[in-house]
C-alpha cells in the first residue's frame, strides 16, 4: 500500500502529463485550482471533490475532466474506482447538464496511455455487471469496470481518438 504522500505525487504527476498532452495537441483548457478559496461552498451540497480541468472542444463545447492516478487491479484487467464520488459527478453532470469524464493513467504505462469513460457509464456498466464491492480502502463501494469499456487514448494520439470511439458508450 503506497502512502498518501506518494499517491499525492502520483496524482500531480498524471495532471502534468495530462496538461503536457493537450498542450502539446493544442487542446484549449482550464485547469480548476483545487484550493479551498476556489471550491463555491455552494457547490459543497452537490460534491466533495472537484474535477481537474474543463476542456473546451470548438464546436461542441465542453467536458470537465478528472484526471487521476490509477492502477488495474491486481487480478482482474479492471479499474476499481470510488462509488461515492462518482455518484457525486453524475449528480454534477445531471443536475448542472455537463459532461464529466474520468481519465486514468499510471507509471505501469509510463503515462503513456490514458483511459477514457464518462463518470456515468461507470455507475451504469458496475450495476449492469453487479461488480459494486465493499470497501475499506474508498470507506464505502467500489465499482470495478473493466478496461475494455474505456476508451483508451495514447500520448501519441489526439483528441480525435477519443471522439472516434466515443460511440462504444451510446
Amino acid at each position: 500500500m503506497i502512502s498518501q504522500r506518494e499517491r499525492n505525487r502520483k496524482s500531480d504527476e498524471v495532471e502534468t502529463k495530462f496538461q503536457q498532452w493537450l498542450d502539446k495537441n493544442e487542446i484549449p483548457y482550464w485547469y480548476i485550482q483545487q484550493d479551498v478559496k476556489t471550491f463555491s461552498p455552494a457547490l459543497r451540497k452537490y460534491m466533495t471533490k472537484r474535477p481537474d480541468f474543463m476542456i473546451l472542444i470548438p464546436h461542441v463545447g465542453f467536458i470537465l475532466v478528472d484526471a487521476e492516478y490509477k492502477k488495474p487491479a491486481e487480478k482482474f484487467d479492471a479499474f476499481q474506482i470510488d462509488e461515492k464520488e462518482t455518484e457525486e459527478y453524475c449528480n454534477l453532470q445531471n443536475y448542472f447538464n455537463l459532461q464529466v469524464w474520468y481519465v486514468f493513467a499510471n507509471e505501469n504505462e509510463h503515462f503513456n496511455n490514458w483511459y477514457w469513460i464518462p463518470v456515468s457509464k461507470v455507475l451504469e456498466f458496475s450495476k449492469k455487471e453487479k461488480t459494486i464491492f465493499p470497501s475499506s480502502k474508498f470507506g464505502g463501494n467500489y465499482c470495478q469496470v473493466s478496461m475494455k469499456k474505456f476508451i483508451q487514448v495514447s500520448q501519441s494520439d489526439n483528441i480525435g481518438r477519443l471522439f472516434s470511439e466515443i460511440s462504444k458508450f451510446y
